[in-house]
């Protein structure tokens, strides 16, 4: 199955101007071309795209997800620093996990505080 690029941008949720710059800056590679020479993305690419998405809402930065798109090319001699760039992100995702698990206790506190309030005017009305 082939995807023209509206379709691959409909289906990986990303715009066909950033699938477009990914393809530029070598994030992606650049599809294969249809007999008209419009871009054809297939299922692999499409799951590429949805990973690449899922790096980039994590916050990996875009320098990183270029490397680790390089270092694909070359095959499973790449593994272990592939790896070890998924490990170190990984750890960036922990620490912002629990950044956020912090700051939603700190509304859940502030949520409840409200809400003790709003009683307490409701029952001295």
């Amino acid at each position: 199955m082939s995807y023209s690029i509206a379709q691959a941008a409909q289906r990986s949720g990303l715009s066909i101007d950033t699938l477009r710059y990914y393809e530029r800056i070598g994030l992606v590679d650049p599809p294969a071309r249809d007999s008209g020479g419009r871009r054809s993305y297939s299922e692999e690419d499409l799951g590429w795209l949805a990973f690449v998405t899922r790096l980039r809402t994590t916050g990996m930065p875009i320098r990183m997800m270029r490397e680790f798109a390089q270092l694909r090319h070359h095959g499973d001699l790449t593994a272990g620093r592939r790896k070890q760039i998924l490990v170190e992100h990984r750890s960036d995702v922990r620490a912002r996990i629990a950044e956020l698990q912090t700051c939603l206790e700190v509304l859940d506190y502030k949520i409840d505080h409200y809400a003790v309030v709003e009683r307490d005017l409701e029952a001295t009305a």
